[in-house]
């Protein structure tokens, strides 16, 4: 693999040790923005290596999966969408309170569930 994308994947891995380290806590609105960091550099570690390019500078996971050739499924599109949300939720103050409220143990739980399964599914397909 190029080391453009060894660092992409490298800190994709880093981050998703940080999601768990931050459920563990019970911090779980970071937790999930831990999640979309390992899906945006799991599919940025992608384009680069189906592209060989820089990938887009966005933080919109169903963009970047488009633009690296990826071809999601319904559930797959819906879930990025939502995970992509998790990123701006959690780091805005106006939408915090009320996405904190959100963020049970089981909702998130559920949602870094997800997140894992795509992450595997994204590794699979890594040219």
């Amino acid at each position: 693999m190029g080391s453009k994308a060894d660092f992409w994947l490298i800190s994709a891995e880093n981050d998703w040790n940080v999601a768990g380290h931050l459920l563990d806590k019970g911090d779980y609105s970071y937790a999930l923005f831990f999640g979309h960091l390992t899906l945006e550099k799991m599919l940025k570690a992608y384009f680069v290596l189906a592209h060989g390019e820089t990938p887009p500078l966005t933080h919109r996971l169903v963009f970047l999966a488009e633009k690296s050739g990826l071809a999601l499924s319904p559930e797959q599109q819906e879930l990025l969408e939502t995970v992509t949300d998790f990123n701006l939720e959690a780091r805005y103050p106006d939408e915090k309170f009320s996405f904190k409220k959100r963020c049970t143990r089981e909702f998130t739980l559920h949602y870094l569930d997800s997140i894992r399964e795509m992450k595997a599914w994204i590794a699979k397909k890594l040219p």
